[in-house]
């Protein structure tokens, strides 16, 4: 296993509004670069899911119902944001993970990172373990396939547009786009259907071979491990 370069993909659904993320819900998958799947994980987060008052400010309360099933069915499994973080970092040390990618992952590891300092009071500022390569597949999609004529040119004829009147590049519409039977295909925006998805851009953008932004920052500005600019 540790002679085949494997990654993880992680999503994640938040509380408490854009400032100060809480995390709720955490999915995350370990897989290789042609989307096979190798361990995959969904995590609510009892410290906060069991807070009412909280939840009612998450973005999607509403599906809060559907968490409950997901619970029953044991297809999700209800634990600490802590017991969360172990599993997936001795996930990553046992497939051997060095790079962990995120469709926003200036989202997800602001969320993460915030989320840590939170419950451990800024004991613990770091969610990944010190060296993981950060990638964010919103900008491998954005630079393979969603820069193509023929992408634009499909999203533009199907109505996807985004908010400043460009072609839509969520996730949700590029596995539209590659899957041309799946155009009634709505996210779930939970964490572990929400990577699996993902699981296949990511693998899709790789087959394309082409040359792709794979950082969630500027390339031409220097930053440490931790995302955070470097200054002389």
């Amino acid at each position: 296993m540790a002679r085949k370069k494997l990654y993880m993909t992680i999503d994640t659904e938040t509380a408490n509004g854009l400032d100060d993320p809480l995390i709720y819900d955490i999915g995350f998958a370990v897989h290789d670069k042609k989307g096979k799947i190798y361990c995959k994980r969904h995590y609510i987060i009892s410290d906060f899911f069991n807070d009412t008052e909280l939840m009612n400010s998450a973005y999607y309360s509403w599906k809060i119902p559907l968490y409950l099933e997901k619970l029953r069915k044991g297809q999700s499994q209800l634990t600490t944001f802590m017991g969360a973080r172990k599993i997936l970092r001795e996930c990553m040390q046992y497939y051997g993970v060095k790079t962990v990618i995120a469709y926003n992952m200036r989202f997800d590891l602001n969320a993460l990172n915030t989320t840590l300092r939170y419950i451990t009071k800024s004991k613990y500022r770091y969610f990944f373990p010190r060296g993981t390569r950060k990638w964010c597949s919103w900008n491998m999609a954005k630079s393979t396939i969603c820069k193509s004529k023929l992408y634009k040119d499909w999203a533009r004829a199907h109505g996807l547009i985004s908010g400043n009147n460009q072609p839509s590049t969520s996730a949700e519409t590029v596995y539209k786009y590659l899957n041309f039977d799946s155009m009634d295909f709505e996210e779930e925006h939970t964490g572990l259907a929400d990577v699996l998805i993902e699981v296949e851009i990511f693998a899709r953008c790789m087959a394309r071979r082409q040359k792709m932004r794979r950082t969630y920052w500027n390339d031409t500005i220097k930053l440490d491990q931790y995302g955070f600019k470097i200054t002389r």
